[in-house]
């Protein structure tokens, strides 16, 4: 008989079952392009609509996997973008988005029914228009979203993620933020909080490493939920290792 079987065992017998181990993170705060949601094939289409726009001089060819592992400021500075016209295409983008249909990557939606069930709040910041975020996720996910700090300055997340934890009334301590981007995490430990790199969105995980050392890393989108409920992880361990 295990330690915990024994425990539970005890419980039984005096009326009284042990208490589930508190999650590690009371609020999550996630980005939603490339993170929550697949938006990277639908930005590469609007690509050259956008740099004729805005007269952005886009470099031919374009070398995705190299611009995958720069960081948003050093994005800005190639294609030599002034910081004035910064507002005017984020505003263009947003309202692209918001009559567009944008997936979720596949397991967005059980990932966030299993963090509301086991009672980890959920916020999203972005700065994609919250109209864009909320058609993308449906009534039932976007139900679940404590918060939505949408429309965020491209460089101004740790203001609004202070704000979002403020809100929530959350320790800083049991707050993490969970994006796929540079920027994300550099916003993160500004406000003093957690950050978990996602593997699949924007920035590589290979630059995400280099720039953001000490952040958790997600290679799959069930990471998350194995990493912030306790047992979920031992769990999807012997899930995995039966193959299942």
């Amino acid at each position: 008989m295990t330690p915990r079987t024994a425990e539970a065992a005890r419980g039984l017998r005096s009326g009284t079952m042990p208490r589930a181990p508190e999650p590690p993170f009371a609020l999550a705060v996630f980005d939603f392009d490339g993170t929550l949601a697949d938006t990277l094939p639908w930005f590469l289409e609007e690509l050259d609509d956008l740099a004729a726009r805005f007269s952005i001089a886009l470099p031919r060819p374009l070398d995705l996997d190299a611009v995958r592992g720069l960081s948003a400021r050093e994005i800005v500075a190639l294609l030599r973008i002034p910081s004035w016209k910064l507002p005017a295409i984020a505003r263009h983008v947003h309202a692209r988005a918001a009559a567009t249909e944008i997936a979720l990557f596949p397991g967005v939606r059980e990932m966030l029914a299993a963090l509301h069930q086991a009672g980890v709040a959920i916020a999203v910041v972005s700065s994609n228009g919250e109209a864009a975020v909320r058609r993308a996720l449906g009534a039932e996910e976007a139900a679940r979203v404590s918060q939505f700090a949408c429309g965020a300055k491209l460089f101004g997340k740790a203001r609004v993620f202070r704000t979002v934890t403020r809100r929530a009334g959350v320790a800083p301590a049991r707050v993490i933020c969970i994006g796929d981007e540079i920027r994300d995490g550099e916003a993160a430990r500004e406000a003093g909080l957690a950050f978990g790199a996602v593997a699949w969105g924007y920035n590589t995980p290979e630059a995400l490493a280099r720039a953001l050392p000490g952040a958790h890393r997600f290679a799959e989108v069930a990471d998350i939920a194995a990493a912030l409920i306790p047992g979920v992880g031992a769990d999807a361990r012997m899930a995995r290792a039966a193959g299942m």
